[in-house]
């Protein structure tokens, strides 16, 4: 399972990837095309045209983990193209990955007082 722990941030892919690429091809595609260091304590995500299909990329301290999730029914929401790169929260990856949109306007806001009354 993937875990938020160490995660700085997520980054998505917001066009559609090539699903032949392996952990080198999407880690150039990550320095070269965004321009981000792949070895960073960031998640990349890319997802296909056909919007079914995705992989995430993450640096562990010894190697690339590589996630590859296929949906047997239904699509992911995926942003539009407006930018080649999109940073999300792992929240709304989950969301994501859950089969919601994005922009949740009935989720309640993350909460950074850690004050008990």
């Amino acid at each position: 399972m993937l875990s938020s722990s160490g995660i700085n941030r997520v980054y998505l892919a917001s066009g559609p990837t090539d699903m032949r690429r392996s952990i080198d091809g999407l880690a150039v595609l990550v320095k070269e095309g965004f321009n981000l260091d792949p070895f960073s304590t960031s998640l990349f995500v890319f997802c296909n045209k056909q919007r079914d299909r995705l992989k995430i990329l993450k640096w562990d301290h010894n190697g690339f983990w590589l996630y590859y999730r296929r949906l047997e029914r239904g699509r992911f929401q995926w942003p539009s193209e407006g930018s080649s790169l999109v940073t999300i929260t792992y929240r709304e990856l989950r969301w994501l990955l859950d089969g919601l949109s994005l922009s949740q306007p009935r989720a309640h806001q993350e909460v950074k007082e850690r004050i008990v009354i």
